[in-house]
């Protein structure tokens, strides 16, 4: 169990110290915590893992046939968000896309606007329903990188420049592909942001305009507003 040594300061609050060891500890017990456990039987799909759709799939209890997916190291994954492919199998195949998603759990990649499923929802008794269009993953054996010097696919490997950058070189043209910005969720790319006149520069966000104080708020409108009072209260103790 950790041990706090606590030292009392006053009424406004306590200073916790922890020793060394309690502090390994802690950090033990943190890097515990941070790991994602999953159970035995989860599969992994499309939703998040903490959402409610990936809970309704993967239920306490259920026994579910066992995916076998051939891992990919993260520093051998080559297709990212924002890339170009050209789908190789399939009843989309020849068509090229841009890639929305990736899943890595199961090699998976959604591209925009192909492999469209369409599913029928929303029907009641005085509503008749309606389909809904929704891309489905392909398999990253299903797709192909494209070389954008002349548009068609090609195999990659990663190789390192002369700088000593790691990039995606074409295997059939030997060309660099360079791996796509990256994208918030809100489509904003950080690297291509330009200020607003509305917007706070980076110099007013990091400027220090707070300087800490034990003193109350008493005491620093008093000293704002050049106030002397000797008298201080007493200190109070919470037990």
């Amino acid at each position: 169990m950790l041990t706090l040594k606590c030292i009392f300061l006053n009424w406004t609050g306590y200073i916790c110290k922890i020793n060394q060891t309690d502090t390994m500890r802690l950090t033990a017990l943190l890097s515990m915590a941070a790991k994602v456990a999953f159970p035995r039987n989860y599969r992994h799909g499309t939703s998040r893992p903490w959402t409610f759709a990936a809970k309704r799939r993967n239920p306490p209890g259920l026994q579910r046939r066992k995916v076998f997916v051939d891992k990919i190291p993260e520093e051998q994954w080559a297709v990212f968000k924002g890339d170009t492919v050209e789908v190789v199998a399939g009843k989309d195949k020849g068509k090229q896309g841009k890639v929305v998603e990736v899943f890595r759990h199961r090699n998976w990649v959604i591209l925009e606007g192909l492999n469209v499923h369409y599913r029928f929802i929303g029907k009641t008794g005085d509503y008749r329903g309606t389909y809904i269009a929704s891309e489905a993953p392909l398999l990253l054996s299903e797709i192909s990188l494209i070389d954008p010097t002349d548009r068609k696919p090609t195999e990659v490997d990663w190789r390192f420049t002369e700088e000593g950058e790691k990039v995606r070189v074409s295997i059939r043209t030997g060309r660099i592909i360079p791996k796509p910005p990256y994208q918030r969720k809100d489509g904003i790319i950080p690297e291509q942001w330009k200020d607003g006149p509305k917007d706070t520069s980076t110099e007013d966000a990091l400027m220090k305009t707070y300087s800490p104080s034990l003193k109350t708020l008493e005491e620093e409108v008093m000293d704002a507003m050049g106030i002397t009072e000797k008298r201080r209260p007493r200190t109070s103790y919470w037990y």
